[in-house]
């Protein structure tokens, strides 16, 4: 039987209550790097510029799809 260390029950757990744990909470927010609004334009733009991209691809296997069933089915 092989004794890791996370295998071994350390104990109970300790409890800090509501006030630790917004504390920890504030404490972790305030490590967040923020973007900047130059970041969150260019990614917006960019999400936008993606999005109608896939618009248009979509649009467009859809029509062949269409074109090319469409022509098998009316062979018969």
């Amino acid at each position: 039987m092989s004794t890791d260390s996370a295998d071994q029950d350390t104990g109970p757990r300790r409890r800090g209550g509501p006030f630790r744990f917004f504390g920890e909470v504030r404490a972790e927010a305030r490590k967040v790097t923020w973007a900047t609004r130059q970041e969150v334009t260019v990614s917006t733009i960019m999400v936008l510029v993606m999005g109608v991209a896939a618009a248009i691809f979509f649009y467009l296997v859809d029509l062949l799809l269409r074109l090319l069933i469409g022509g098998v089915l009316n062979i018969g």
